[in-house]
């Protein structure tokens, strides 16, 4: 799996769905997707759930409102963005997605999806048939707890989105967002401190409910204040600790 700040855009990848190679057992992800303590015949049986993975141009969709719900989809390699477009034509990015996360669950209640997912640079999902993967969890436990459990973050992550929209100014969204993304990318074992931004300036003031010439002139002031080194899309957090302080009274976004 490539580094997010290193991994190539200009390299060829072949669009195709294919026979899964590397299985859960040998996943570098496996401790993001699967519950530990997993017995071998266990395990087997999750590798024949994931029989599949799709390999996902940028900007592509994996799927878009409206579509059945059929699979949650597993991040594998890449980054996505999930989105609703408004009835005046307006997009509002409502995430977005590194390897070990999933796409989907909101498509879980209604039987359709959502929303639209979005790759931002080539990506690769692992295909998980929903009933499949309920019949599986239903046997094993420890998987059904994993799956309530990544439900139950999606949930506090909405909340969280809704509390940084309701009560933060911009300059606490940007920190707590740049935060958030340099968490995320550690817990892969990645540089928490210098990585790639894969959306646009646009995008992050539409998750964060901002202008673009607000997040602009809010990275330009971080910058100058020797909070961070942003150059274009490439950013390095110099000052964590008052990054963190701006957003001490909303520490739970981090979540």
């Amino acid at each position: 799996m490539n580094n997010p700040s290193t991994q190539c855009n200009e390299c060829p990848q072949i669009h195709v769905h294919k026979p899964l190679t590397d299985a859960c057992a040998t996943c570098s992800l496996r401790t993001l997707c699967v519950p530990g303590g997993i017995p071998a015949t266990d395990l087997a049986k999750l590798d024949n759930l994931v029989s599949m993975r799709k390999r996902i141009k940028r900007g592509e969709y994996v799927f878009r409102v409206g579509d059945d719900f059929n699979s949650l989809y597993a991040v594998r390699a890449g980054f996505f963005k999930t989105r609703i477009t408004s009835t005046d034509g307006r997009d509002q990015i409502t995430g977005f997605q590194v390897p070990g996360e999933l796409l989907g669950f909101e498509g879980v209640a209604t039987e359709q999806h959502g929303v639209d997912a979005i790759a931002l640079e080539d990506s690769e999902v692992c295909i998980l048939p929903y009933t499949d993967l309920e019949r599986i969890a239903r046997e094993f436990p420890p998987l059904q707890h994993q799956l309530h459990r990544i439900m139950s973050r999606e949930i506090m992550r909405e909340h969280n989105v809704m509390l940084l929209l309701g009560t933060m100014k911009a300059e606490e969204r940007v920190a707590a967002f740049l935060l958030n993304l340099s968490e995320r990318y550690r817990h892969l074992g990645y540089s928490s401190v210098e990585f790639v931004l894969r959306m646009t300036r646009q995008e992050i003031g539409s998750y964060l409910g901002l202008k673009l010439e607000t997040v602009s002139r809010t990275f330009s002031k971080f910058h100058e204040q020797g909070l961070i080194e942003a150059q274009g899309k490439q950013i390095k957090l110099i000052d964590m600790g008052q990054l963190r302080q701006l957003i001490n009274a909303n520490k739970q976004v981090l979540s």
